[in-house]
């Protein structure tokens, strides 16, 4: 049995959770070539409906977006009505479901989008960093420098990804700002060397998050948009300096997100619980919070602290997709398989036992 604090119910923006968990968002690469979703993955997040709050995989807003081989899509109507199986599965199983936007940026690789054009990003800095493509590892290129009319155009792509979900049945979008990817791109002084208003200022480094934000609020109301931001994660090779940098740029973008009343702040979290804090003092709804390597009596601790309202399951999750009755009931979990994370079928997907078939 874990904490009774978990089993509360919560308002998160429109939706009305049953307990205080929720299913991170994983990268399972197991979409088509062109972006639509795979033959299982509507039974893959319909297992895990009882979480609640289901946060779906990257998904990238635009071809440019794309980052890694099979990962979903959800700029095109084709893209749209393959999500909608997603979202009428999950809703069935009494779910809600947040589409995960994420624009990869530097990270990526001309052979893993459709255009195969060079990645893009704040400045021509390379992330240097391997990237599975289907002839093996390959280095990151060099990107593309966005210009001042590409940003706007970007911006634009995650306004039209935000539209398209809720056209496609989900109930809301979460902003991927985190992990090394696009947006956590600009942030970095090590990715970003620019010298216009998107560059240099920590308040310069945060105009392109706060205008993604605006702008997907504006199209699908503030209360259907969430944000994950991983302050001083090295992820993507990323650097953001020591921690008073890493304390004034985020206290600083976040102090500015909170304003726009968004329906959640997720945090990756990699153990400055001083920062954690200070957002919590700001941000005016709710609070997620992942950390690596929680164990199972950890998992209501940031709750029971008073640092976040909800804790989203990453690999337990994965492994068992009927976690919450574990969890209530103390049943023992099954064990995540490496192997099969990413890319592949059902193994490792859809066919871990429930309970009633262990």
């Amino acid at each position: 049995m874990t904490s009774s604090s978990l089993w509360q119910p919560f308002a998160l923006g429109r939706v009305a959770l049953p307990h205080r968990l929720a299913l991170a968002p994983m990268t399972r690469s197991r979409a088509n070539l062109d972006g639509t979703l795979g033959d299982h993955t509507a039974t893959y997040y319909a297992q895990r409906a009882s979480l609640g709050l289901v946060i779906t995989e990257g998904t990238q807003p635009s071809e440019d977006g794309q980052g890694y081989l099979n990962t979903p899509g959800i700029y095109t109507p084709e893209h749209v009505e393959s999500w909608r199986k997603v979202a009428d599965a999950v809703h069935a199983g009494g779910g809600s479901l947040f589409i995960q936007l994420m624009h990869a940026g530097r990270m990526a690789h001309p052979d893993n989008t459709p255009h195969r054009r060079q990645p893009v990003a704040p400045s021509a800095v390379s992330a240097d960093q391997d990237i599975r493509t289907a002839a093996g590892l390959q280095k990151a290129p060099v990107p593309r420098e966005l210009s001042a009319q590409d940003i706007q155009a970007t911006i634009a792509e995650f306004r039209h990804a935000a539209a398209s979900a809720i056209a496609a049945g989900a109930d809301g979008v979460e902003i991927h700002g985190a992990n090394g990817y696009l947006l956590h791109q600009f942030l970095s002084p090590n990715a970003n060397h620019r010298s216009d208003s998107y560059g240099g200022s920590l308040e310069n480094r945060s105009r392109f998050v706060l205008e993604v934000a605006q702008a997907v609020a504006d199209e699908i109301g503030a209360d259907r948009v969430g944000i994950r931001l991983s302050p001083a994660m090295p992820l993507g090779g990323i650097d953001e300096g020591g921690t008073e940098s890493v304390r004034a740029q985020y206290r600083h973008l976040v102090g500015e997100l909170a304003t726009l009343n968004l329906a959640y702040l997720h945090l990756h979290h990699v153990g400055d619980d001083e920062l954690l804090r200070s957002f919590r003092d700001v941000w005016p709804t709710a609070v997620l919070v992942v950390r690596y390597g929680r164990t199972r009596g950890q998992i209501a601790d940031d709750i029971d602290a008073g640092l976040a309202d909800i804790a989203p399951l990453g690999r337990f999750a994965l492994a068992n997709p009927d976690v919450v009755e574990r969890l209530r009931t103390g049943a023992s979990l099954n064990e995540m398989d490496p192997s099969t994370i990413y890319g592949g079928g059902e193994a490792g997907y859809t066919d871990y036992p429930a309970l009633a078939h262990a």
